[in-house]
């Protein structure tokens, strides 16, 4: 049986971090401003990492 917290770590936060780090970077692009596409794509990054990092220590 799934503990808890699983199906917010693996669908929930990634999805919402996957989705601002895009506006930021579409935004970053189109108003040609650095700091906001390198926090897109710092999001986006986490976004992906973090399902692996925390389902794999709390699954063991």
């Amino acid at each position: 049986m799934a503990m808890a917290g699983t199906t917010i770590f693996s669908h929930i936060i990634p999805v919402i971090f996957g989705f601002l780090g895009i506006i930021f970077i579409i935004a970053g692009i189109m108003d040609e401003k650095k700091p906001s596409l390198i926090v897109g794509i710092i999001l986006f990054i986490i976004g992906c990492i973090l399902p692996f990092i925390v389902l794999g220590s709390l699954i063991q």
